[in-house]
């Protein structure tokens, strides 16, 4: 058992990759991408019924997408108590008594960054303070991006001076649906020069850019002015986190690392709450970038919801039976 479960504990908090530097605006990209639906949504069909994990290989990849979630509470009631508790979950996200009969005791699970607004940020940052939990908030006018460039550049800055290693931006649909691409690229540019040293996560909102082509162009443009991680939603788009979403980022990440050396992570983002969609993304990241994709370095589940039910999942593997939810409370 700790055989299977042993690489879910180490490499999965790998120190963050060497950043992006990103590359001048090569707008010939624009004659070269082709997206084929029909091929897209027949692989993201096919993907999770082709190959599944059982048994203590499905608690090992369970225990995986727990070190993978920023653990994410975006509400405005959101106050420093309830950010403190979900801190604390951050920091021992699985019973004890789960981990012993796991054989992960002591490995040190916790998932991979805890995700608040900007007002959030120092409770975030004192709650974990010396847990090597990353603190990562959402800045540039989330989740609708519609406010002036001067006050999202002021929020990235004061968010890193706060104490912020990640920051979650999120792109100006409009530049994408009215292919003002020079636009995106010198936005998301300055962003990443605000962010400083932290990592930056460019959320291109998927649901909203209209087709599978301007997906692909808005994340290619993303990674061209340095983005870190590309990031499918914010949760309030139509549709949000899908697989065939993912697979044209995740085709675009491979692309963009073939052509220039630099990897860059991903992050699903928006209606993932059950333990079998975990699996789902995971099965994607393996498949299509591997294995190291499937680390907190280079790939984030964003969710608020869904550490609750892959605890479920982990104790009925223990005990054979199924908990109630509120056996497992998030905060």
């Amino acid at each position: 058992m700790t055989t299977a479960l042993g690489a879910s504990g180490t490499a999965a908090h790998a120190t963050l990759p060497a950043r992006n530097p990103g590359m001048p605006l090569d707008l010939s990209l624009l004659t070269r991408v082709r997206v084929n639906r029909s091929a897209v949504e027949r692989r993201a069909a096919t993907l999770v019924t082709r190959r599944t994990v059982k048994k203590e290989w499905q608690a090992a990849w369970l225990l995986r997408a727990v070190s993978v979630i920023d653990l994410t509470t975006l509400a405005g009631d959101d106050t420093p108590g309830n950010v403190r508790r979900l801190c604390a979950k951050a920091r021992q996200p699985v019973r004890d008594d789960l981990l012993e009969a796991l054989g992960m005791a002591g490995r040190g699970l916790h998932v991979g960054a805890v995700c608040v607004y900007h007002a959030r940020v120092p409770d975030a940052v004192e709650a974990l303070r010396g847990s090597g939990i990353p603190v990562a908030a959402v800045s540039t006018g989330f989740p609708a991006g519609q406010t002036p460039l001067d006050l999202k550049l002021q929020e990235v800055r004061r968010s890193v001076e706060a104490g912020a290693t990640e920051i979650d931006i999120v792109i100006s649909r409009s530049q994408v649906l009215t292919g003002d691409w020079r636009g995106l690229y010198d936005e998301v540019r300055a962003f990443r020069e605000a962010c400083g040293p932290a990592h930056m996560k460019a959320i291109v909102a998927a649901g909203d850019l209209g087709t599978l082509r301007n997906l692909a162009l808005a994340s290619q443009m993303c990674m061209m002015a340095g983005s870190d991680f590309i990031k499918t939603s914010t949760g309030d788009e139509p549709v949000n986190a899908t697989l065939p979403y993912g697979l044209v980022m995740v085709r675009a990440i491979r692309e963009y690392q073939e052509r220039t050396g630099h990897k860059v992570g991903f992050k699903p983002a928006g209606g993932i709450r059950k333990a079998k969609q975990a699996l789902d993304w995971l099965l994607l990241m393996k498949e299509e970038l591997g294995v190291e994709w499937t680390g907190a370095s280079l790939f984030r589940l964003g969710a608020s919801a869904l550490l609750t039910d892959i605890e479920r999942q982990l104790e009925h593997f223990v005990t054979g039976r199924y908990s109630a939810a509120h056996r497992h409370p998030m905060v």
